[in-house]
């Protein structure tokens, strides 16, 4: 985990940005970065997302308040990401109730080593590769069947409703994403952002973001 900073040098129509930042400094995906803008009045620093690749620094998932010229204060990266297994073949990225474009960075990771890969959401992901096959979240049933790994991207609000529609004992790998705030970023264990899992208390922005989910 580095300190460093970082700049806003771009914004996307669909609210990406492109960050310019230290090599050292770019989160895999899964991972965050808590970034803090210089002239932001806000004490609590924002999490940010790998979504693509990008010269000289990275494309964030999500925009926020910040216009290109904004410098940032970052720390990161953080948390645990994403691990396809060397052996999948059918990746299933599906975003259960938001954007898909913190599991965007999968696609290329997946198709270096030969896999297919099929996005499922409902809310709109632009300028993918022709061969990623999307397909909207009632198709989530049949494409988990196809799937040899599943990444998901869900809020800690709606992980119950995740676990009723997806039974992690049909495939061999699944890991999933919880969002939730994280003002502390691992460093003062503030339990904002804590979940259960199995009767015992993990906080996502230390023991997560990424979890296996079973």
């Amino acid at each position: 985990m580095k300190n460093g900073k970082g700049q806003v040098v771009e914004i996307f129509l669909d609210s990406r940005m492109r960050l310019v930042c230290l090599s050292e400094l770019i989160p895999a995906p899964g991972q965050y970065l808590l970034a803090h803008a210089f002239s932001s009045d806000d004490p609590l620093a924002a999490p940010v997302f790998f979504s693509d690749s990008a010269p000289n620094g990275f494309v964030a998932a999500l925009g926020l308040s910040w216009l290109p010229g904004t410098q940032l204060n970052l720390r990161g990266p953080l948390g645990h990401g994403f691990t396809i297994p060397a052996a999948a073949r059918k990746v299933a990225l599906i975003a259960f109730d938001d954007s898909p474009e913190r599991l965007r960075g999968l696609v290329p990771i997946a198709f270096k080593q030969g896999a297919e890969v099929v996005l499922i959401s409902d809310v709109p992901a632009h300028d993918l590769p022709e061969a990623v096959e999307v397909q909207p979240l009632k198709a989530l049933a049949e494409i988990c069947q196809w799937a040899d790994y599943v990444a998901f991207d869900v809020s800690r609000e709606n992980l119950p409703g995740l676990r009723e529609k997806f039974k992690a004992g049909n495939q061999p790998r699944a890991q999933v994403l919880v969002r939730a705030p994280m003002p502390c970023g691992a460093i003062a264990e503030c339990g904002v952002c804590a979940v259960n899992i199995r009767n015992e208390w993990k906080l996502i922005c230390k023991d997560g973001p990424v979890f296996d989910l079973s």
